[in-house]
């Protein structure tokens, strides 16, 4: 049953002239914020002049209002932008292309080595990935983190404007080297979504790294020292890569309220 303030409470809150200790001025205030009787009796006893003042602010914010600029039309195409990219990925993106650009140069020098295009796309879009929706890297988070917008929805379309840039660019870089197309792209996409998928539970960002640390470290280092593709990139693994993307994608989308929670370094 709830416990409402006595009159003589309710009293000398409302007298801003009256002395009331903090512990009971806050009690009242908690437990105005759910009684609707209590707030009423408050702005009766509330004095005239008080009401007035108030009533003179509530106006002059309104005349505020009405006289204001209209809203520019162009903040709607701003908000739609911040939702899919955001301009600190420029840097990762472009030196994700220097990068592909480097093994395009380096395979032709050394036409027996392993595909290096292959060796990288699985981790050519981890980095843009891992900045994609963090406080750090975003001047709009706080703005934005607010929003139903936020979270996994935002993760996957930043993810998208990540992916329409560096697809392309292996494709292409796919074509100098004469690699499969399958085993360029489709792991590309399987490790994209193990990062989103374990990033629900560690963060983006570190999932990002450890991933993408793991793959230089298992596979793309012993590549380049034996100067051999791995099993894992051979022909006849691409069906593996296009159901683990599939998993992983469904993983990540069942994991989304993770995402809600993380931590603003995450």
């Amino acid at each position: 049953m709830t416990t409402h303030p006595s009159p003589a409470v309710i009293a000398r809150y409302a007298d801003r002239h009256a002395a009331l200790d903090e512990v009971t001025a806050w009690s009242v205030e908690v437990h105005l914020e759910e009684c609707t009787d209590c707030r009423a009796l408050v702005a009766h006893r509330t004095e005239d002049d008080s009401r007035d003042l108030l009533a003179s602010i509530a106006a002059g914010v309104d005349r505020g209002i009405a006289a204001g600029p209209a809203p520019e039309k162009r903040r709607r195409l701003t908000s739609a932008r911040h939702r899919w990219m955001v301009w600190r990925l420029a840097p990762w993106l472009i030196m994700t292309m220097a990068v592909l650009a480097c093994a395009v140069g380096l395979q032709t020098l050394q036409p027996a080595f392993p595909s290096l295009v292959a060796l990288l796309a699985p981790v050519a879009p981890l980095p843009a990935v891992a900045i994609a929706w963090s406080r750090r890297h975003d001047p709009a988070w706080e703005l934005i983190a607010g929003t139903p917008a936020a979270g996994l929805a935002m993760l996957l379309r930043r993810t998208a404007g990540v992916l329409v840039v560096v697809i392309p660019a292996l494709a292409v870089a796919n074509t100098r080297t004469q690699g499969s197309l399958a085993l360029t792209l489709l792991p590309c996409l399987a490790f994209t979504a193990a990062t989103i998928a374990l990033g629900g539970f560690v963060g983006v960002r570190r999932a990002a790294v450890a991933l993408g640390t793991a793959w230089a470290v298992a596979v793309i280092l012993p590549a380049v020292v034996t100067a051999e593709l791995p099993v894992v990139l051979r022909p006849g693994s691409s069906g593996g890569w296009a159901l683990a993307a599939l998993v992983l994608g469904g993983l990540a989308g069942a994991r989304s309220g993770n995402f809600r929670r993380l931590t603003s370094h995450n």
